[in-house]
C-alpha cells in the first residue's frame, strides 16, 4: 500500500515538492521571474534593490482546492460485494488549504537590500480519501481471490467475494524561511545571496477495516473466517498426521517381517504425505494473514529540516530586464514517529515504519525571465523554470527527466491607481510508470491566472486574484496485479495580499 508523500507535496503551482505560488501578485501572473517587485524576494531577490530605498512589506493569505481522482480498472473488483460486478472504480481524494500565509519585507539602504520572507513553501493542504486508494482495494481483491485456492484443501475455506471500508488522509506543509541580501554593483546590475531554511512537518493516517469475505458458509468477518480457517486446518492435519503414522506403522510391520510393502500403502502413504504438504501451505498463508484479521491502521508523523543557499542576478538595460535565480538542493530527511513497530508483508507501509528516515529531498531549482516595457503602462514578461528532480533523493528517481515550466504573462496600468495583469504556466514532468501511483502522483498541467492591483496611495497597494490548474491525464499501463490506473487532478486558488512602503 503506497503511501508515498509527494502525493500531497504540491498543493498548488510549481514543481515536486516546490510552491512558487508564495505571493498573490503570482496568481495574478506567474511569469514574475524578472518583474520589480516585493514579491521578487521569492521570485527575482536580485531585483528588489531597484524598488528604491525605504522599507518593502507584503502580506498574503490563499485559499486552495484541489482534488485528485484516480480511475482504475482491476477485474478482482467484480469480486467486491458493492462493486455491482464491475472491473472499474474512481477514488477521488479532496485538498483543502484554507489559510495560507506569506510574508515578504525587504529593507533597501545605498546599495543593499536585506530581504526576509516566509511561506509554505511545499504541501500546505490535508487530502483525504474517503474510500481509501486503488492499492487498498486491489490489495484485499487479491487476498480474497488467493483464499479461492484453500478451497482445493476444505470446499468452506473457499472465498467468492469481499467487502472493506478503507479511508486515506494525508497532510505535509513545508515551512520555507528566507534570509538573504542584494547588492547594487551598478545602476544596471545586482546580485544576491542567501539562505533557505525548510522545516518539514507532516502526519499519514490510513486505515482498511470492516473486511469481510463470502464463503458457503455465508459472508463472515474477515477475523472469524481465519478463526474457521485455523480451526479446520488444524483439524485436517490432525487427521493427516494421525493416517500418515497409521499408515508408516503398517509399512513398518511389513518390514520388520521382511515381506514386500503393498504398493496401496506405498500410495496411500504418498497421498497423505501429499495432503499434508498442501495443509502446512495454507497453514502458513493463514499465518502470514493473521496480523490483518482486524485490518490495517496506520499512523505515522514526520518532521525533518534543511538548509539551502540561493543565489541571484538581474539586469536592466533600456526597457529590457533580464533576471537568474539558482535555489540549491535542499536534503531532507523525514523521521517517522509510527504506529507500524514491526516489519510488514506490504512492503510500503515499511517506509513508515517507526524510527526510520525517509528522503524528501527538495529539488534545485534555475529560473530565467524576462520583462518588456512595450509602453510606460504596458509590460510583457516570460520565465522558465528547470527543476533538478532527478538530482534528489524521494520518488523522483523514477523520473525519465527533469521537470520544466514556461510561463508568459503581461500588465497594464488601466491608471494610476488600478492595474491589471494575467498570464500562463505550462509545468512538464517527464515521468515513467514506475514513478507514479495511487498516491505519488504529479501530471502536467496548464495554469492561467489573472487578477488586479489596486494602489490605495503611494505606501498602500492592494492585490486580489484567481489561479486555475487544467490537469492533462496520465494513463499508467496494467501492472503485475492487473490494476490498470489513470490519473488526474483539479486545483483552484484564489487570493487578497497587501504591499506597504514605509
Amino acid at each position: 500500500m503506497t503511501l508515498c508523500m509527494s502525493f500531497f507535496s504540491s498543493a498548488f503551482a510549481g514543481g515536486l515538492l516546490t510552491n512558487t505560488n508564495q505571493n498573490v501578485t503570482f496568481l495574478r501572473n506567474p511569469a514574475r521571474d524578472a518583474a520589480i517587485g516585493i514579491d521578487g524576494v521569492y521570485s527575482n531577490p536580485a531585483g528588489v534593490i531597484f524598488l528604491g530605498e525605504g522599507f518593502h512589506l507584503s502580506l498574503n493569505i490563499q485559499n486552495a482546492h484541489q482534488t485528485r481522482t484516480v480511475s482504475s480498472w482491476c477485474d478482482l473488483y467484480k469480486m467486491g460485494l458493492s462493486n455491482n460486478n464491475s472491473s472499474f472504480k474512481e477514488f477521488e481524494g479532496e485538498a483543502d488549504a484554507p489559510i495560507i500565509p506569506s510574508l515578504l519585507a525587504a529593507y533597501n539602504k545605498g546599495n543593499w537590500s536585506f530581504q526576509f520572507g516566509f511561506a509554505i513553501t511545499g504541501g500546505g493542504g490535508k487530502c483525504t480519501f474517503d474510500h481509501g486508494i486503488p492499492t487498498f482495494e486491489s490489495s484485499i481483491a487479491g487476498i480474497a481471490y488467493k483464499l479461492n485456492s484453500l478451497a482445493l484443501i476444505n470446499e468452506n475455506l473457499g472465498v467468492s467475494a469481499y467487502d472493506m471500508n478503507a479511508y486515506m488522509q494525508g497532510r505535509q506543509y513545508y515551512y520555507g524561511f528566507t534570509a538573504g541580501a542584494a547588492y547594487k554593483v551598478s545602476d544596471n546590475l545586482s546580485v544576491y545571496g542567501g539562505l533557505r531554511l525548510l522545516y518539514g512537518s507532516a502526519s499519514y493516517k490510513a486505515t482498511v477495516n470492516n473486511i469481510k469475505v463470502k464463503t458457503l458458509a455465508g459472508v463472515l468477518p474477515f477475523n472469524t473466517y481465519l478463526d474457521n480457517a485455523n480451526n479446520i486446518v488444524a483439524g485436517g492435519l490432525t487427521a493427516v498426521n494421525n493416517g500418515i503414522e497409521q499408515v508408516q506403522a503398517g509399512i513398518a510391520q511389513y518390514e520388520s517381517a521382511g515381506m514386500p510393502v503393498p504398493s496401496e500403502l506405498t500410495a496411500q502413504l504418498a497421498d497423505l504425505q501429499q495432503k499434508r504438504g498442501a495443509l502446512q501451505g495454507a497453514e502458513q498463508s493463514i499465518d502470514m494473514l493473521e496480523p490483518y484479521r482486524d485490518g490495517i491502521n496506520l499512523m505515522c508523523d514526520q518532521t525533518a529540516w534543511g538548509v539551502a543557499p540561493i543565489i541571484g542576478i538581474d539586469y536592466k538595460t533600456g526597457n529590457l530586464n533580464l533576471a537568474a535565480k539558482y535555489e540549491f538542493k535542499t536534503r531532507m530527511r523525514m523521521k517517522n514517529k509510527s504506529t507500524v513497530k514491526a516489519t510488514s508483508l506490504i512492503p510500503a507501509v515499511n517506509k513508515f515504519k517507526d524510527g526510520e528516515k525517509v528522503a524528501e529531498d527538495s529539488p534545485a531549482l534555475l529560473t530565467i525571465g524576462a520583462q518588456y516595457c512595450i509602453l510606460p503602462s504596458l509590460r510583457v514578461m516570460a520565465g522558465w523554470h528547470h527543476y533538478f528532480d532527478v538530482d534528489t533523493k524521494q520518488n523522483t528517481k523514477d523520473m525519465l527527466g527533469d521537470s520544466n515550466e514556461y510561463l508568459f504573462g503581461a500588465e497594464y496600468d488601466i491608471c494610476k491607481k488600478l492595474e491589471v495583469s494575467a498570464g500562463m504556466q505550462r509545468t512538464e514532468y517527464d515521468l515513467s510508470d514506475a514513478g507514479i501511483n495511487d498516491l505519488s502522483f504529479n501530471v502536467s498541467s496548464y495554469s492561467v491566472g489573472f487578477g488586479l492591483g489596486y494602489k490605495v496611495n503611494e505606501k498602500v497597494k492592494i492585490n486580489a486574484a484567481y489561479f486555475q490548474t487544467f490537469y492533462d491525464d496520465y494513463n499508467k499501463a496494467k501492472d503485475a496485479a492487473g490494476v490498470t490506473n489513470s490519473f488526474t487532478r483539479t486545483n483552484r486558488v484564489i487570493g487578497v495580499g497587501v504591499d506597504l512602503k514605509f
